[in-house]
This record gives structure tokens, C-alpha cells and sequence, in this order.
């Protein structure tokens, strides 16, 4: 596909978090600023901005009086309601200024429903897998190392956020999906093929810059980067590292706080010499630039975006297919499928053993920079824009000729 111009494309972007903010509020600053920089007219409604988004347009919903309103102060679903209201209200008042609407989870059935009644293309934001599978990974995951979740469990199984989520879904012209996996997801639900447009994420490159040639002689060292719960695969990565030969030598960290039930099911692998805690890290960068490769074989994510970051690193992703990482098999990185204990091994005991591939793979993951950037994966969210604008002009053409 030709990359399409988006210059003076007028973008209406719903986010119902504090923008630049951790986790997905990066995800959709850096969507933004991408759009920015391509030449689009972005409306950015948030609740509230932590940072400062240079040429868009921005409303804060839950600003008042130069404070931010936090989301409890009204109920988080309130919140999240009012939002929702306050998009659709100015979408409502302003149709004519509005070429697609872009929506996050949460807060948009309504904002995405007066678009489709406006006749706008709206499009809605899927940051995981279809969340009826998220559950049920997630679930299985837990199951398999004799815990429950806790309630408050971002993939705790709700049947009132599953049936909203639904709802946004069947709202939307089009969901946007970060990876192959999470698109396989939607498609097995009986979500339509043409209704799913895979643009992927990305990665600030000048925060993740390239280190440089890999030429490692040391052992290997990993590094496992994530919240410790059993979805993420913490307990398949460790299984597998000490069937290993990689762990007689080398070295495991783990960066990210692990869930109390879940502790004390890992208590033996946390023993392990080889195996080092290192809890929160704010400077994940310093941690991969000084590891060979990032292991994660989590049961289920949209894309995470730390494989992104170790990739541009230059650190081997070691990940499970539904990582719905950037990565090329026996290209930048090395994949398996979910729970796969045997192959994992194999795969560490080529990594440890074999330096040239080790540098081979690095190598590649320096190459493939300039494809995991923001600018890059908003390039392809603007190709989406444009066909379904196309798709939705030559829809009302038809409407009218009959």
C-alpha cells in the first residue's frame, strides 16, 4: 500500500486518562505527536494532560479551574460516562470540522455512535486482544499455577466490562488492533475481517537509541520486563530457564513487581542463584542496552510494548506468539507458542551457545529500527484514516443514487 497523505486530515482523538501518564496514556501521546508531525488536524480530548502535546488542539474534560478532577471524585465509571457525553457533545456541535473520530476503551459508545449517525468514520482503539480472550487467557494462566486472580485484575472476568467493551466494539466503523494476534482474537469471534485494520505500535527512538554493535562474550544475560503475574509467563520463563544450560553461567533479571499469590508459587526459581530481583525500574532502556536478549511468554497481549523497546535495543526479543511483538521468527528474534516449555529451552541453549547467532539476531534488531518508530506506526493508523474515509464517501455516494 502507498503511504497516504494526511496533511490537514481532521482528527477528532478521545482519550479518557490523563495523557502522558504511564502505560497506555504513552501509547496514545505518541500516536498523537506521530499524527501531529504527519500534517494532521488533531483534536486531542483527554481528561487532563501531564504533558504537553505541541500542535494539537487540546480540551480536558476533567479540568476545573486549572485543577485536575480525578476520576473517583465522580465514580470511575461516571467519569468515564462524562467524558464519553462531553465527546459526543462536541462532535454533535462541530460535525462539519470532523473527518474520523478515533476512541479508546472505555468511554466512547456514545461518541462513537453519533459519528455513525453523523456519517463520520469513527474508529475505536483496541490496546489488547478481544477482551473475552484476555479473560479466558488469563484465566488459564492462573489456573495452571494454582492461584486466582484478584478482583481487581486488569483481566479479571467481568461480564458487564465484557459487555460494554462489546458494545464499543460493534459501535465502531473499524477497531485498530496492534498486532496479527490480537486481530485473530476479533476474527474468531465473528468480528469481519474488513472490519480490522492491524497498524501496530511503536517506540521513542531518542529514549531507546542504538547502542551500537552487539558482540557479546559474556555469558548470557536475560532480562524478564513486566508486571510478575501468571498471563505474562514469568513462571514458563523461569521453568524453562533453569532446564536450561544457559543458567549455569548466565544471569536472569526480573524487572517488575510480582503478585503476592503468585510469589510464593515461584518461591524455588526465585531462590536460584542465577535469578536476580531488581523490582520496578524506571530506566528500562539501561537494563536491556546491558542485556542479550528480553524473554516474555505471556498467554496473552495486544503488543507489548517492550518488545518494541528491546528490539530497538538491540536486545534478542525471546517471546511467545502472543506477544504480539514486532518480530520475526529466526530474523530479530526467536518465538514460541504459548506455554511451550520444551522449545523456550531449546531456544535459550542456542542463545547461550551460539554467539553468532546471538549477534546475528542483535544485528537485525538494530536494522529494523527506522520500522518500530511512532512516526512509522502512525503512518500506517493514517493509511487506515484514509481508506475508511474513502470507503465511507463512496458509501453515502451509494446511499444517494438509490
Amino acid at each position: 500500500m502507498t503511504d497516504a497523505s494526511v496533511a490537514g486530515l481532521r482528527v477528532l482523538y478521545s482519550f479518557p486518562h490523563t495523557v502522558g501518564a504511564p502505560g497506555i496514556a504513552t501509547t496514545a501521546v505518541n500516536q498523537v505527536r506521530a499524527l501531529v508531525k504527519l500534517g494532521a488536524d488533531v483534536t486531542l480530548v483527554c481528561t487532563t494532560t501531564a504533558v504537553d502535546v505541541d500542535g494539537a488542539r487540546v480540551v480536558q474534560t476533567l479540568r476545573v479551574l486549572g485543577h485536575r478532577l480525578p476520576h473517583r471524585a465522580l465514580g470511575v465509571r461516571n467519569a468515564y460516562r462524562y467524558h464519553d457525553l462531553r465527546v459526543a457533545h462536541l462532535l454533535q456541535r462541530n460535525p462539519g470540522r470532523t473527518d474520523v473520530v478515533h476512541a479508546w476503551p472505555r468511554s466512547c459508545v456514545q461518541t462513537l455512535r453519533t459519528a455513525e449517525r453523523l456519517g463520520i468514520a469513527a474508529v475505536r482503539e483496541v490496546p489488547s486482544p478481544h477482551t473475552e480472550s484476555a479473560f479466558a487467557e488469563a484465566a488459564r494462566a492462573a489456573r495452571e499455577v494454582g492461584i486466582s486472580l484478584p478482583r481487581d485484575h486488569s483481566h479479571f472476568p467481568d461480564q458487564r466490562v465484557l459487555a460494554a467493551e462489546v458494545a464499543e466494539y460493534e459501535a465502531a466503523r473499524a477497531l485498530m488492533v496492534p498486532s496479527e494476534y490480537a486481530r485473530t482474537t476479533f476474527v474468531e469471534r465473528g468480528v469481519p475481517v474488513d472490519r480490522i485494520f492491524v497498524h501496530g505500535y511503536g517506540v521513542d527512538l531518542d529514549a531507546f537509541p542504538d547502542p551500537g554493535p552487539r558482540v557479546s562474550e559474556e555469558p548470557l544475560t536475560i532480562a524478564f520486563v513486566g508486571r510478575g503475574e501468571p498471563n505474562k509467563g514469568l513462571h514458563i520463563a523461569l521453568d524453562a530457564w533453569v532446564r536450561s544450560s544457559a543458567h549455569e553461567k548466565g544471569k536472569f533479571l526480573i524487572c517488575g513487581r510480582i503478585l503476592p499469590a503468585y510469589r510464593a508459587q515461584l518461591h524455588n526459581y526465585l531462590a536460584h542463584p542465577s535469578v536476580r530481583e531488581m523490582g520496578f525500574v524506571r530506566d528500562v532502556g539501561s537494563v536491556l542496552r546491558e542485556c542479550d536478549a528480553l524473554i516474555l511468554p505471556s498467554y496473552t497481549e495486544g503488543s507489548a510494548l517492550v518488545t518494541y523497546e528491546a528490539q530497538a535495543s538491540a536486545c534478542i526479543p525471546l517471546v511467545s506468539t502472543a506477544c504480539g511483538a514486532p518480530t520475526r521468527h529466526l530474523v530479530e528474534g526467536l518465538i514460541h507458542e504459548v506455554g511451550d516449555v520444551a522449545t523456550l529451552v531449546d531456544q535459550l541453549n542456542m542463545l547461550a551457545n551460539d554467539r553468532d547467532l546471538r549477534a546475528g539476531l542483535s544485528k537485525a534488531c538494530r536494522a529494523s529500527r527506522s520500522e518500530l518508530s511512532w512516526d512509522a506506526s502512525a503512518q500506517r493508523l493514517a493509511n487506515a484514516y484514509v481508506a475508511l474515509i474513502a470507503e465511507n464517501a463512496g458509501s453515502s455516494r451509494r446511499a444517494l443514487s438509490q
